[in-house]
């Protein structure tokens, strides 16, 4: 897979990164992303995935760009309340990026049509904000042998894993809580979805071209009060009605 003098240009200083070089460049023209839900944490990492160069990336989400969206969802202007978030982020990724493939799914992602969706793709990202789409985007992804990067913000409080194979995202959180909380409840400081949502994009990079240590069994907790990160290790569900024996 070669490149044109542009994308040699636009992809400079990838090219120049030992981790990533020529060949983690030409994985990334070949690869392709679902990014599931284009809101708080799709925006951001939609974004760095485009400008990364992620040949084809499909965007799922159901909404129209809402005034409430824009204190955090980057992708979006006064100008686009009302219009589909799929339509619009599929504009802006694409003037930023024209080298890429962008593909747009309007409509919700659901245990009925999770397979589907994530058929096409190699990777999955999920951005969603409400337990029963989550469940279903680690069921599928557990059924199709997919990997998934997961990604939850809320307050000032962040976090982001990796799931591929055992142990799956219903290994962290069996069934939905019932204390769940949504943006929408308690509210969220804007750029938490940057930091977030930009951590997603990066393991994402990581994972394609190989480079580094996926959080691949783990979860990256991010404390934006207190300027503090932990990470903490899964462990696999034996009992777990999507993963286990």
């Amino acid at each position: 897979m070669s490149f044109s003098q542009a994308e040699v240009e636009r992809y400079a200083r990838h090219l120049v990164l030992r981790e990533v070089g020529g060949p983690g460049q030409q994985r990334l023209k070949a690869a392709s992303v679902l990014m599931v839900g284009a809101g708080g944490l799709g925006a951001p990492a939609a974004l760095y995935l485009a400008a990364a160069g992620v040949g084809r990336i499909g965007l799922v989400d159901p909404d129209t760009v809402a005034l409430s969206n824009l204190q955090r969802q980057v992708l979006y202007a006064t100008t686009d309340v009302g219009q589909a978030k799929t339509a619009v982020a599929a504009r802006r990724l694409s003037d930023l990026n024209p080298e890429i493939t962008i593909e747009t799914h309007p409509l919700a992602l659901t245990a009925g049509n999770a397979a589907d969706l994530i058929a096409g793709y190699d990777l999955v990202l999920d951005g969603t904000d409400d337990f029963a789409t989550r469940f279903a985007v680690s069921d599928a992804c557990v059924a199709a042998g997919k990997t998934l990067v997961s990604g939850a913000i809320a307050r000032w409080t962040g976090q982001v894993g990796v799931f591929a194979g055992r142990p799956c995202y219903r290994c962290l959180v069996p069934d939905i809580p019932p204390d769940a909380e949504t943006c929408a409840g308690v509210g969220v400081v804007g750029a938490l979805g940057g930091v977030i949502g930009s951590m997603m994009a990066l393991e994402a990079i990581k994972l394609i071209t190989g480079a580094g240590q996926p959080l691949a069994g783990r979860l990256l907790i991010y404390d934006a009060l207190a300027g503090e990160t932990r990470t903490v290790r899964i462990g696999a569900d034996p009992d777990c009605p999507a993963c286990g024996a």
